[in-house]
Formats: structure tokens, C-alpha cells, sequence
């Protein structure tokens, strides 16, 4: 699709964050007149990472303080949805949440009911405060019976000092132990892209993943009737789009490009 077209008929963008509006710690050049144009023009953006190791609360502070201030409607994780698949799927069940105190904080104000005994579902998060004890009850309760649940499939996670184990890494070393796979709900999922809709009450063709990963941020779109615009400011090489069963609806330098062909319209 012609590029200054799929930004015109964009009405939400979900952005991304590390890699795509910041990297680390530093924000992106051209990431803040971005969200101008996008405001100036009446259209609409919400932030959506799969990195569910750290509280909404967490990311508008870190926002915050590169001169980005929303509020909490501007910010969803992958936690949040599970948070609301729990809720739809499992309400009133007992979980074993192996996550950070973050990713708790989130669970426990939003009514989710944990236990450190057997469980009725297992959820697994980006857990950075992983300990051999928490992996052993989760394979154990899991083995036992308790459904096997987790935020998002990102096997890395990209640092200034190379990758680190992400969520995936940590689900299959849980399933190499008990033979059984999790059901993921974070980004490329349908449930997030119905819980966007279901929260901005955006219509589905007219909103835009944008992000640096073609198998997460672009899928998500691409795959589920919307939109998935691919920044090259992260992750993802332009040479990778060769071998990507994925294919973005547009391929931009960064969000600065698309700053710059939003404010022609």
C-alpha cells in the first residue's frame, strides 16, 4: 500500500515502545514530533508492549521522563491482557503468576487471585526476578494439571548490551519439562488486537501496529484485519524482509519518516 495512503487512512496507531519510540533509555529522533502530527491531525495513539516485566504505572514514568507524558488509557502490556483473558476465561480462578513484583502489582489491582499453592492456571510473564524455585512449583503445578498460560512468545529480549532471555526462552524450559505448550496472548495474538478495539472502540481497518519486529508488532497487524507498519529503527534489518513470511503494509526508517509524511497531509 502506498505509504502516504495507509498513514491518511490511519485512524489509532499502536506504537511499540523499545525500539520503535525509544532504545533503552534514550528516546528515538523524531519519535515526540511524531505524536504531535498524529494529535494535530485528530487521529489517535496508544502505546502496546509485550514486555510484561514491568507495571503500565512503570512505563508512564519511564515515558515521563523523556518528555512523553500519557496516562494510563495510552499504555497497554501484554500483562494487561492476560489480565483480561483471566478474567473472560478463568474468572475467579487461582493463579501461580511466575513474574516480576510489577507484573503482580498489576495483577493483584485488577482482582486477579494468586496463590503460592496449586493452582487452577500457571501464568508465566518476563519474569527478570526468576528463581529455580519458582520455575520447579511451575512445572510441578503444570505437570499436575493447572493450565499453562503466558503474557507473549518473545524468545529475547534486545538490551544495550546484547539479548537476554524474554518470556519464551523461559516457557520452553517449562516445556521441555512437563511435554506441555502455553497458550500466549500478547502481541501477534487476536486477543490483543480485540482488547484494543474494545478499549479505544477503533474500527479494526483502520488502525496500525507499528513496531521494529516483523513477527510480533507487524504480525499482529497484518494478521488479525488491521494494519502492521514496520520501523527499521530496532530489531528488524530491511535485508530480513526477503526471508519473512510476514509481509508490513509499509516499510519506514523510523517514526521521524513517518513524522515527516504526516505532516504533508
Amino acid at each position: 500500500m502506498d505509504k502516504r495512503a495507509l498513514l491518511e487512512q490511519t485512524e489509532l496507531f499502536v506504537l511499540d515502545m523499545d525500539g520503535t519510540f525509544y532504545l533503552d533509555t534514550q528516546i528515538l529522533d523524531g519519535s515526540l514530533e511524531f505524536l504531535r502530527q498524529v494529535e494535530r491531525l485528530g487521529k489517535r495513539f496508544v502505546f502496546f508492549t509485550n514486555n510484561s516485566s514491568k507495571s503500565p504505572r512503570t512505563y508512564i514514568e519511564k515515558l515521563a521522563g523523556m518528555g512523553c507524558r500519557i496516562d494510563r488509557s495510552r499504555i497497554l502490556t501484554s500483562g494487561d491482557v492476560m489480565i483480561q483473558y483471566l478474567k473472560e476465561y478463568y474468572p475467579q480462578k487461582s493463579v501461580f503468576l511466575m513474574g516480576t513484583p510489577d507484573l503482580e502489582e498489576n495483577f493483584r489491582e485488577n482482582g486477579i487471585r494468586l496463590t503460592e499453592a496449586m493452582p487452577d492456571v500457571v501464568v508465566v510473564g518476563f519474569d527478570m526476578t526468576l528463581t529455580y524455585e519458582k520455575l520447579e512449583r511451575a512445572c510441578t503445578y503444570i505437570r499436575n494439571g493447572a493450565v499453562f498460560l503466558a503474557t507473549h512468545l518473545d524468545i529475547n529480549c534486545p538490551t544495550r548490551d546484547g539479548f537476554i532471555p524474554d518470556c519464551g526462552a523461559m516457557c520452553a524450559a517449562i516445556s521441555l519439562s512437563t511435554g506441555k505448550q502455553p497458550r500466549y496472548v500478547g502481541k501477534p495474538f487476536r486477543e490483543t488486537v480485540d482488547m484494543v478495539l474494545r478499549l479505544t472502540g477503533a474500527r479494526r481497518e483502520a488502525v496500525s501496529f507499528v513496531g521494529d519486529r516483523l513477527y510480533t508488532d507487524v504480525k499482529t497487524g497484518v494478521a488479525n484485519g488491521a494494519h502492521g507498519i514496520l520501523v527499521l529503527s530496532g530489531e528488524t534489518k530491511k535485508e530480513d524482509l526477503a526471508d519473512s513470511d510476514t509481509v508490513p503494509d509499509a516499510v519506514f526508517a523510523d517514526l521521524k519518516e513517518m513524522g515527516a509524511l504526516l505532516a504533508g497531509l
